[in-house]
């Protein structure tokens, strides 16, 4: 290939790499204390190696967030607390409505600044809209939805079942001890007796159903009543859902499923 002449100033298209926009979805870890020996205790209690959700999180990234600590909280080293994220299998990349001071800090061990307004997922571009004709003259291809992963054997006490990105279908018996998650809904088409928690990571619209709820634990977005408090009699052991209550009292609601 001939060398270009002086005073060329074409550049031509890097053959290597490609630099595109990327949606990547994100957890977020909302601090309501700046205490990171409790933090981690109870990060270690139900997501460490040893915890009630070992292995719940494959090196997801997270964003921690600080929006419900004073503006004052005294900044501290935020090592310690990385240290037992990655520990728990999670990848802290960024925070967020963190004053300058707490994003000083997280600037200065490898974290970046997120925009307040960045959820689990950050589009690129909004997507376009589409204006339906009476007449179609061009076929658009369908984007599939989440995954669902279905289940039909029993779960025994001790198994844990995660539908990562997607909602959880199980057609047989949770028995005691088990425990089934799903970012999404979840239909068991059985009893359910052991755990289940739905919108694992944060999805409030998510629902649980059962045709025989008696569970140990239910839990939507991380909303959470176990079976010391008694469920009532037209749900226990019946056909019921469980979802949140759309008032933004993070309120559980147990309710029958009527024919």
């Amino acid at each position: 290939m001939p060398a270009p002449s002086a005073g060329s100033t074409s550049i031509s298209k890097p053959a290597s790499f490609e630099i595109k926009s990327a949606q990547l979805p994100l957890v977020a870890l909302l601090l309501k204390s700046d205490n990171w020996v409790q933090v981690g205790v109870e990060l270690q209690q139900q997501y460490g190696k040893d915890g009630e959700s070992a292995d719940f999180f494959d090196h997801d990234a997270l964003v921690i967030d600080f929006s419900h600590l004073p503006a004052d909280t005294p900044v501290q080293d935020m090592v310690p607390l990385l240290k037992v994220l990655r520990s728990c299998n999670l990848v802290p990349v960024a925070v967020r409505s963190a004053s300058a001071a707490w994003t000083a800090a997280a600037l200065a061990v490898g974290l970046v600044e997120a925009s307040p307004e960045v959820v689990r997922v950050k589009q690129a571009e909004p997507p376009a809209k589409v204006t339906v004709q009476e007449v179609v003259k061009e076929v658009v291809r369908e984007v599939p939805g989440p995954a669902t992963l279905v289940i039909d054997k029993p779960l025994r006490s001790g198994q844990k079942v995660y539908a990562r990105g997607g909602d959880l279908v199980v057609l047989a018996m949770v028995n005691q001890g088990a425990e089934i998650a799903a970012d999404g809904n979840i239909h068991v088409y059985a009893p359910l007796r052991g755990k289940a928690m739905a919108g694992a990571r944060g999805n409030t619209q998510a629902r649980i159903f059962s045709l025989c709820l008696e569970p140990e634990l239910v839990s939507i977005a991380g909303v959470y009543r176990t079976s010391e408090n008694a469920f009532p009699k037209e749900v226990h052991g019946k056909a019921a859902q469980v979802r949140l209550s759309s008032d933004g009292q993070e309120k559980l609601l147990i309710e029958p499923l009527k024919a």
